[in-house]
């Protein structure tokens, strides 16, 4: 038998914890290296017992499961991340992927299709439960979409759009947000460059064509 694979579990209900501790140590190939109940003390953990994977709650008490993740995943990028929970609402996939989970189950996942998810995210790989992907191509396609109507333009550049839109000078846009002129002259270069004009008056023109600004 090779190495095992080393695994911390995450989740502020005893109990729950408890199962998924008993039901992983049944499984030849898995060692569980400890438990945590918490955000905090799942990192802390993670810091001391160096698991190959984590299996996260993403609901609890304090820190949560996706802030643990992405410190975790900053600090100690070699640690895998399964978010495991009874939560199936939208914002959540996108939001774990986003931290740096490699999967995201439900917690009434069996013994062999966890284990088989573990060995998949420690490959490289990536697994979600088959409503997770639906919502997680679903948030996509919306980001995609939002991108492609502000044409990549960030909350700030449509600001200062819509003051260049108003007739403003740089000196006056600074002044209206707190901000340098050296600030808004890059804020308009960024401008030019992704709505690809060349001055200030084509930058207005195009954007009134998009409904970027009133």
């Amino acid at each position: 038998m090779g190495k095992k694979i080393k695994v911390l579990a995450v989740d502020d209900h005893r109990l729950v914890r408890e199962g998924l501790i008993n039901l992983l140590r049944i499984h030849p190939d898995i060692d569980v290296v400890g438990d945590a109940s918490d955000g905090d003390e799942a990192v802390a953990k993670a810091r001391t017992l160096d698991p190959d994977v984590i299996l996260m709650d993403i609901s609890m008490p304090g820190m949560n499961g996706i802030t643990a993740t992405k410190l975790i995943k900053k600090e100690m990028p070699r640690i895998k991340v399964i978010m495991l929970t009874m939560l199936d609402q939208e914002g959540y996939v996108y939001e774990a992927v986003k931290s740096g989970a490699t999967g995201y189950l439900l917690k009434n996942t069996g013994l062999e299709e966890l284990v088989k998810a573990i060995k998949e995210v420690l490959k490289g790989g990536a697994t979600l439960h088959a409503e997770a992907q639906a919502q997680l191509l679903k948030e996509y396609v919306f980001m995609a979409r939002k991108n492609q109507d502000t044409y990549g333009l960030s909350d700030r550049e449509i600001e200062v759009l819509q003051l260049l839109a108003d007739g403003m000078s740089n000196k006056e846009i600074a002044g209206s947000l707190f901000i340098s002129t050296q600030t808004v002259k890059t804020h308009i270069a960024h401008i030019f460059d992704k709505l690809g004009v060349s001055d200030r008056t084509e930058a207005v023109a195009a954007a009134l064509r998009r409904g970027l600004v009133t």
